[in-house]
């Protein structure tokens, strides 16, 4: 897998820093093309000439170099490696540099070429334990990791300040084996896609301060587009009302109401060649929505008449236009059977089951257990995995329609 890859590795100031010459070492002797960028902290630990040596490039250092050009007269240096990485390995990263990524400080040639690459971010976490377990630290990587950045969990241990506990760097084979792994799931196989995906719940107003709506957490929608958009696509995302990150290079629509989500939905859709409806759109909605708020009065209940809501995906199925087009389906009960119903129906190409039934499967869940069907008959069921494998999994099956 890292034959012929251009790694692009980081290093920031740590202890570990030297540690990252035996990782370029290994990264070599596994057939990839590594270049170091440094910190000024890092050379304070390692002479750039040590990662010079062993990698057989020049080590890029200075945002203000005079040389700024690597490959063209017009070119500039953090351009120009931020193209050339098929991946950006950050081993160590300090908990600065993690707080600059986190921000989007761009005041060092690492942090500019962070903000400038599209391919996939790695970060290996390595500090002492209280810094890592910092509830600042620990948020800036959460919210590095929504947007679809990478973190290696540190390895525990003794550090140099003779304290226990996580935040050590992983051993290079460790980190090695990552990488690849990473690699493994971001060819650049729907580079000529683009493909629209929604996700998240929609809320419909009952009145200014309240909704009807359901427990959905966009996740399993987020996971999608991510994916995609490492696998080269050109991804749109619409969103219902969700806390979560806009993953890399994805253009992020947001949206309130089932309405408001056709309506998205309909503007897009003609650039698409694959949509994927992975929103839990509101079935119902008040048929008029009180304009003021609704005054809780002793022994009343108000009336709140429902009306069914705008089906998206039955509007998309009879005008496919050659799009391929996914649904999900979320079942509690009679799942095939009411899937199967949902894919004839809707004129789907796939869709894709869960059941809450499912240990690790449902709302707000970092896991999924999923089943997929197609209009041949095809049933296959994947065993419980992250949403993200599960969306790797949905787009291997999507590459092999499109193929057809």
């Amino acid at each position: 897998m890292l034959k012929g890859k251009h790694i692009l590795l980081g290093v920031t100031g740590g202890i570990a820093a030297y540690k990252s010459c035996y990782l370029v070492r290994e990264l070599k002797k596994a057939g990839a093309d590594v270049k170091v960028i440094m910190t000024d902290a890092a050379t304070r630990f390692v002479a750039p000439l040590t990662f010079s040596t062993l990698s057989e490039h020049e080590v890029a250092v200075d945002l203000w170099s005079e040389n700024q050009s690597t490959r063209s007269e017009i070119g500039t240096r953090h351009i120009d490696l931020a193209a050339w990485a098929d991946v950006l390995l950050v081993a160590p990263a300090s908990a600065n540099t993690i707080a600059k990524m986190t921000f989007g400080l761009a005041d060092n040639l690492l942090t500019v070429i962070a903000l400038a690459c599209r391919a996939p971010l790695i970060l290996a976490p390595t500090m002492d334990a209280d810094m890592f377990l910092n509830e600042t630290t620990r948020r800036n990587l959460d919210l590095l990791n929504e947007r679809g950045v990478f973190v290696i969990p540190p390895a525990e241990g003794e550090h140099a300040s003779r304290l226990h506990g996580p935040g050590r760097l992983p051993e290079i084979d460790v980190i090695v084996r990552y990488v690849e792994g990473v690699l493994e799931k971001s060819y650049q196989d729907f580079r000529s896609a683009s493909i629209l995906v929604t996700a998240g719940p929609t809320h419909e107003p009952i009145d200014p301060v309240r909704f009807l709506g359901n427990r959905s957490s966009g996740k399993m929608g987020f996971a999608v587009a991510r994916a995609a958009a490492m696998r080269g696509a050109s991804v749109t995302l619409i969103s219902g009302p969700v806390h979560l990150e806009t993953p890399r290079h994805v253009k992020r629509i947001n949206v309130e109401t089932a309405d408001e989500m056709q309506k998205a939905v309909m503007e897009q859709v003609g650039s698409a060649d694959v949509v994927i409806m992975a929103a839990a759109v509101a079935d119902f909605k008040p048929e008029k929505p009180h304009r003021g708020k609704i005054k809780k009065i002793p022994g009343e209940v108000p009336d709140v008449k429902l009306i069914s809501n705008v089906d998206i995906l039955m509007a998309l199925g009879e005008k496919k236009n050659g799009k391929l087009l996914v649904g999900f389906a979320l079942e509690t009960e009679n799942e095939l059977e009411h899937a199967r119903e949902k894919l004839k129906t809707k004129n789907l190409d796939l869709i894709v089951l869960n059941s809450l039934q499912d240990e690790g499967a449902g709302f707000g869940s970092e896991t999924n257990v999923v089943t997929f069907l197609d209009p041949d008959g095809n049933t296959e069921r994947l065993p419980k995995q992250s949403k993200f494998d599960v969306a790797n999994s949905l787009l291997d099956r999507i590459r092999l329609k499109l193929k057809k």
